[in-house]
């Protein structure tokens, strides 16, 4: 897994320790560069810990460390404060209508072996790797219906997705 790092300034202390959740996303933009631009402008005020472009480039915006703000207003098993506990993993595709595309076999082997090393490393349960849909439903609907959760659960990394 090769990562290249950029650094996002849209990013704060954690709150209640280290991460215990991974959040997975899809950018809704048109390239990774795009992509990239935005979850590092300090006006945007939104970043993610990781961008996987469609070749399966990784880029670490924020420190895993760190609070990235990639969550919103979102719950998940009774939790608000979502970006204080998990690490938030967009992945380049144009989202919803009709350039909404599956996530291509490099991007998916890239976030298989990444969410495999942050599972190991902090600790993360299957039933905590979930998508924006799943914390905000009614808000977010990505990564949306063209993902894999099926090979993520068959690999046993994710037990999603919660919602029809």
């Amino acid at each position: 897994m090769s990562k290249t790092a950029f650094s996002s300034p849209n990013h704060g202390e954690r709150c209640l320790g280290p991460p215990d959740m991974i959040i997975i996303h899809y950018t809704g933009m048109e390239t990774s560069a795009a992509a990239r631009m935005r979850l590092c402008d300090p006006a945007a005020e939104v970043s993610a810990h990781y961008l996987i472009d469609v070749d399966g480039t990784i880029d670490q915006l924020v420190d895993e460390a760190r609070r990235a703000w990639h969550a919103g207003v979102s719950e998940w098993d009774g939790e608000t404060d979502i970006n204080s506990r998990s690490i938030g993993i967009e992945l380049v595709n144009k989202g919803a209508g009709p350039d909404y595309h599956p996530f291509p076999a490099a991007q998916m082997a890239a976030l298989i072996d990444l969410i495999t090393d942050i599972v190991a490393r902090h600790d993360i349960a299957p039933k905590d790797v979930v998508g924006h849909e799943d914390i905000a439903p009614g808000r977010k609907i990505d990564p949306g219906p063209k993902f894999d959760w099926e090979r993520l659960r068959r690999l046993g990394l994710a037990t999603g997705p919660r919602l029809p």
